[in-house]
């Protein structure tokens, strides 16, 4: 698929500044991004004539931090409207936009909506006995708390559109609402009796199209790669940011790519921390060690699928579709780098036979201004 890296440049902005979702918003939010839109980020003044080098820099970047604050204070506020009708539950955020490698202005929130009237836990465990038997379900439970926010929603948001379709989530947006919110009904899941560390404690929600639950530990997750960002000084949030951008662009491009948002910042996970560590000063290292990271799976498939999620709970490519996604992930950046390496270093001629370790010794000690 032929790549315009004009109209990625342009598709990064709009996509940052939340018009590329316009339709999913109330008339006072269209107004406020529209008039927010124009204003240029720092990183559109950067290789202002090295167009590659520009997007890759872009596509790492954070969404700028007020567009953040009303997705979480949107989805604070469907939460709170909840609680007025339901007093047994506790609300807490989880994905993309907590961690901060959401892409998007307007990006949907994850809120779980969490029944505290009922969990689930490890009968061995230490502090098994302070828990109290009962012969509900959590299948029965979830369902129960789900029929029970469709009903709320609708009369707390009666302009808004609610969308019940979904198997795991009740999708809310637009009427008063400043941002998208997904309700994910749920409870704990006592996994965390000995250390009593939030991050440690699971969760299990519905899946209603099967039906079935499924329990996860989305905070384990998020403190996981919230601690290994740190170490490397912010080196792997840009990094998932970086192939969620461009997954994003391939995709509306027309390329197929089935590579969760989930899987590609478990797979980052994995990248080198020394080579994103560099980052913090030379940006371009870390699109260099995205390439190798991702060529290195590419080639090697026996070591891609002993790769675990964070967590630990599951091998990342547990299905054939999300190694190809991750090879055709690969492809796209593969060719960012080539392209970014000629803006660099313009005697580089690709038709030669140029080795991608060459490619990325030419960008990974590049200090772009800004």
């Amino acid at each position: 698929m032929a790549r315009d890296i004009i109209n990625r440049l342009d598709k990064l902005r709009l996509r940052r500044k939340g018009v590329d979702r316009l339709g999913r918003l109330n008339e006072a939010s269209r107004k406020e991004i529209l008039s927010k839109s124009a204003a240029t980020e720092k990183w559109q003044t950067r290789a202002p004539t090295q167009a590659y080098t520009r997007y890759a820099l872009g596509a790492m970047q954070e969404v700028e931090p007020e567009y953040t604050r009303i997705s979480i204070e949107t989805a604070e506020r469907v939460g709170n409207q909840i609680a007025k009708s339901i007093d047994t539950l506790e609300f807490r955020i989880q994905g993309s936009v907590p961690l901060n490698i959401h892409i998007r202005g307007v990006s949907d929130v994850d809120l779980l909506a969490l029944d505290t009237g009922f969990l689930v836990f490890h009968s061995s465990g230490p502090s098994a006995s302070s828990y109290s038997p009962t012969a509900r379900s959590s299948l029965g439970v979830l369902d129960d708390l789900r029929s029970s926010i469709e009903k709320i929603l609708p009369g707390s948001f009666p302009a808004a559109d609610v969308d019940t379709s979904g198997g795991k989530a009740i999708a809310i947006s637009g009427g008063s609402l400043a941002r998208p919110v997904d309700v994910v009904p749920s409870h704990w899941y006592d996994a965390y009796q000995q250390s009593r560390q939030l991050h440690e404690r699971g969760v299990v929600i519905l899946d209603r199209k099967v039906p079935k639950t499924i329990e996860n530990f989305p905070f384990k997750h998020i403190k996981l790669i919230e601690d290994r960002c740190n170490s490397c000084l912010g080196g792997l949030r840009k990094a998932i940011r970086l192939c969620k951008n461009v997954k994003a662009d391939a995709v509306e491009e027309g390329t197929k790519i089935s590579f969760s948002s989930f899987d590609i910042a478990a797979t980052m996970y994995h990248a080198d921390q020394t080579a994103l560590k560099i980052g913090y000063l030379y940006e371009l290292r870390i699109l260099a060690e995205v390439q190798r990271h991702l060529d290195y799976l590419y080639h090697n498939p026996e070591e891609a699928k002993k790769l675990h999620v964070p967590d630990g709970s599951r091998v990342i490519f547990d299905a054939k579709e999300k190694y190809e996604g991750m090879k055709a992930l690969s492809h796209e950046i593969d060719d960012l780098v080539k392209n970014v390496a000629k803006e660099q270093r313009p005697l580089l001629t690709f038709g030669l036979g140029v080795p991608w370790g060459v490619a990325r010794d030419a960008i990974d000690s590049i200090e772009i201004p800004g």
